[in-house]
This record gives C-alpha cells, structure tokens and sequence, in this order.
C-alpha cells in the first residue's frame, strides 16, 4: 500500500496563492495587491485585495496617478491589507498572533493598522519599494512592534 503523498505545498505557499488570487480581483491597471490572513491554526481568517471603496463604482473610477489630489488613485484606494482586516467578520481578537500574507511590502499606514489589528507576522512576495522613506518607515513600525516579516518565494509547478 503506498503511503500519503509528500510533495505538497507548505502553508506559506499555500496563503500566498490564496493572496495571489485575491489581487487578481484588483482594477488597479499598475499594481496588483492581495492579501491573506491566516490564524496560527493554518485557517483562513480573511482576504482582500486593493480596490476602491463600496461606494465608488470602479467602472468608472480614475485609475491613474495625477498631480490634482480629488482625481488622484492613492487617495480613495483602500490596500489589500486593511481591506483583509475589514471584510473579516469574526472577532477582532482571532487576528492575534495571526499572520497576513501579502503580495507587496506593507505601506506605512498597512503596517499600523497590521498591528493595532493584532497581526504577528507579515509574510510577503515582493519588496518593490525596498530601501524608499515610506519602505523603512513600514520596516520600522513593524520592528519596534514585534511583529516579525519574512519574504517568501514560491516553488515551480
């Protein structure tokens, strides 16, 4: 009788496909985001990915970046992070400890709100802001809170 199968994917691989599906939902014509929130007993808490919020019909939404602030994209975006944290329906105690798996580095204001939700660890795909003020402030943040990061790669299928 042959024994189970040993070349499945680890859990970080696993949430992070979760993740990179997520940012598949995302409009944004440049950047992609998605995010998984997974508690410390391997389980899905929560997704999300960037996108306007509710109430802005993304169809017809600007999506460039300007110099006029009312027609500027960074200004109405809400991230994949704190979108996981707000489509999450349970309480805000299961995210303790918990960990977010994210295709992009945490911003700054992510990396706040990772951690006043609770997150312990932020495992991410891409660092493509690595070493810019808003990068090291995150870094920072994130540090002098203890929560851990970790840049994960994922295998060939």
């Amino acid at each position: 009788m042959p024994g189970k199968r040993t070349d499945v994917i680890s859990w970080d691989e696993f949430f992070m496909r979760v993740a990179i599906a997520a940012s598949l939902r995302s409009k944004d014509p440049n950047t992609q985001v998605g995010a998984c929130i997974a508690d410390t007993n391997h389980r899905i808490l929560s997704v999300g990915y960037n996108g306007t919020p509710s109430g802005i019909n993304d169809d017809e939404f600007p999506w460039e970046t300007t110099s006029d602030p009312l027609l500027d994209k960074h200004n109405y975006v809400i991230h994949a992070e704190a979108n996981a944290i707000l489509n999450y329906r349970g309480s805000l105690k299961d995210l303790d400890h918990a960990t977010v798996y994210v295709t992009l580095f945490p911003c700054h204001e992510c990396a706040k709100t990772l951690v006043q939700a609770g997150i312990g660890e932020v495992v991410y795909l891409d660092d493509k802001y690595a070493g810019t003020e808003d990068n090291r402030i995150s870094k920072n943040i994130l540090e002098r809170c203890g929560v851990a990061y970790r840049q994960v790669r994922l295998g060939e299928r």
